[in-house]
This record gives C-alpha cells, sequence and structure tokens, in this order.
C-alpha cells in the first residue's frame, strides 16, 4: 500500500465517523464517555491512529455509530 493510499484510507475513516457524529448531534466528548474511554484516545483513533488501541476504540465506535466496517 502506496502512502497516498494510507492517507486516503485515513480521511475516510476519519470522514465517516464525523458525518455520523453530526447526524446525531453528538461531540467526541459525549461518544468518549458512551464508550467509556478517555476523549484523548478516541481523538486519536478518530483520526485513524493505528496503535491496537485505537484500532479497538474505533471498532467501539462503529458499534455505537452503526458504521459499517
Amino acid at each position: 500500500m502506496t502512502e497516498q493510499n494510507l492517507m486516503e484510507g485515513a480521511k475516510q475513516i476519519t470522514s465517516k465517523i464525523k458525518i455520523s457524529l453530526l447526524e446525531r448531534d453528538m461531540s467526541q466528548v459525549e461518544l468518549s464517555r458512551l464508550i467509556s474511554e478517555h476523549p484523548v484516545q478516541v481523538n486519536r483513533a478518530i483520526h485513524a491512529d493505528m496503535s491496537p488501541k485505537s484500532l479497538a476504540i474505533r471498532k467501539k465506535i462503529y458499534r455505537v455509530l452503526d458504521i459499517k466496517e
């Protein structure tokens, strides 16, 4: 995978989550409370950090916001 592909994938992840939050009129802080994670960690996950912790948080986010992976 090229760097360009990685950047595009990261943008798509971020966009999906942000749009879903806007549609629900929900903030990242509210989301973090809902999934019992620290807001900074949630922000990293939303911005496509690839650490194991961020991947696990994104799975929670997808489940709560009903986003298909």
